[in-house]
């Protein structure tokens, strides 16, 4: 765990209020808009104010925030409330703070409050220090941009919390990762009525409720395994340490793993012909080959008519990854919940010739500039139907 990584995570667990989201194009102007600070939902107003804003009023309060344990903002929480607006924000960072150009689009802001005029902020850059930080609050990607539930005090929807714990009643220990992503999808669609006919319609929508099920379902499953260990005096500090290393461990694994699953699901439904870590040159594995191995190594099937398509959570530091895993493709594709990237790093992608995927709703977070060149889910799966459907059957699955 890196230094701010870990002083990020003391903060949170030591403060009245914490809160998180990436960094967006609309925060450093990239999108088009230059908005006012940083925008802070409603749902976490209690971070800036010990009373929420009441509408026809403004208010405000200066603060100091420390970022990075390094320098401090003389700055202020306002909240709008007259007219036509209702929203809060953090503003005056003062012309040198760092965290407000196009490089940090899709960083992690953290901010931890202390008392009412002392916070400290932080950005964590390195996608391995997202995913850690993530995982230290069992946190999914998409519930970012509210209040960080420190203690798992919070608990998911009445309709899905019975058939959770119906779920984690089957278990003493962890089952596979391919399981338990299946149990989420179960849960909320059985909770939610939800029709395979939905994977068609909106399948940007389902892939993130599903991800985000999985997460209170882990939480639910970890309380169940790891309750005896709990109520129980550690030995020493070496095995506290080995015990909370382990949970982290578990909870990164499970978060990669988990997109791949239930991205096959869905692509499953739609009727894809696809291959999951199928052996291509020098025992590579791309997450998704479509139609499969056995095409892509048929040199009369056409490469254009190949797709891969590699699956991170976060992708600021490993987008590169996905270049090197099939010679045959020149044009690859990446699925990420990473909420938005620097136009730098877009045009290095656009160079590479890798094209982004994301959740329909994420793709404004990018930089105006290059919305129109990413694709989002339900685009994807009817790219590759079109291009399959061009096709005898038989030919698609090399039979």
């Amino acid at each position: 765990m890196s230094e701010i990584l870990n002083s990020a995570v003391q903060s949170v667990r030591q403060s009245k209020a914490a809160w998180c989201r990436f960094i967006t194009g609309n925060d450093t102007g990239t999108t088009g808009s230059h908005q006012a600070g940083f925008y802070i939902p409603k749902c976490a107003s209690e971070l800036l104010f010990d009373e929420p804003g009441r509408k026809g009023e403004n208010k405000e309060k200066l603060v100091q925030i420390k970022w990075q344990d390094d320098f401090t903002t003389d700055s202020c929480m306002k909240y709008y409330g007259r007219g036509t607006r209702n929203e809060y924000r953090i503003t005056r960072f003062g012309r040198s703070f760092p965290f407000l150009q196009d490089d940090n689009v899709g960083d992690l802001l953290i901010i931890a409050k202390f008392s009412e005029e002392d916070y400290k902020g932080f950005v964590l850059s390195r996608d391995e220090d997202i995913d850690d930080f993530f995982a230290t609050f069992n946190l999914a990607p998409d519930l970012t941009n509210q209040l960080i539930d420190v203690n798992g005090i919070t608990k998911p929807d009445v309709e899905i919390e019975h058939l959770l714990q119906e779920f984690v009643n089957r278990f003493n220990s962890f089952p596979e990762t391919r399981i338990m992503a299946a149990g989420a999808r179960d849960c909320f669609n059985r909770a939610f009525n939800i029709p395979d006919t939905a994977l068609k319609i909106r399948p940007d929508d389902i892939l993130l409720n599903w991800v985000d099920t999985e997460y209170s379902l882990f939480r639910f499953m970890e309380k169940k395994v790891y309750s005896d260990m709990l109520s129980k005096p550690f030995g020493s500090i070496e095995a506290f340490v080995q015990m909370a290393n382990e949970v982290l461990n578990r909870r990164k694994s499970r978060a990669g793993k988990s997109l791949e699953h239930h991205l096959a699901d869905i692509f499953t439904h739609n009727e894809l012909v696809f291959e999951e870590q199928a052996v291509t040159e020098d025992n590579k594995r791309p997450d998704f080959l479509f139609p499969n191995a056995e095409c892509y190594h048929n040199i009369q099937f056409r490469a254009d008519d190949i797709t891969v398509l590699g699956a991170k959570t976060t992708c600021k530091d490993r987008w590169r990854q996905v270049l090197t895993e099939a010679d045959r493709v020149d044009v690859k594709f990446l699925f990420t919940l990473q909420q938005g990237i620097s136009k730098n790093q877009l045009r290095e992608m656009s160079d590479s010739r890798l094209t982004l995927v994301v959740p329909h709703k994420y793709i404004e977070s990018f930089p105006k500039d290059f919305q129109n060149k990413i694709l989002d889910l339900k685009s994807f799966i009817n790219m590759i139907r079109i291009k399959q459907e061009q096709y005898p059957r038989s030919f698609i699955v090399c039979e």
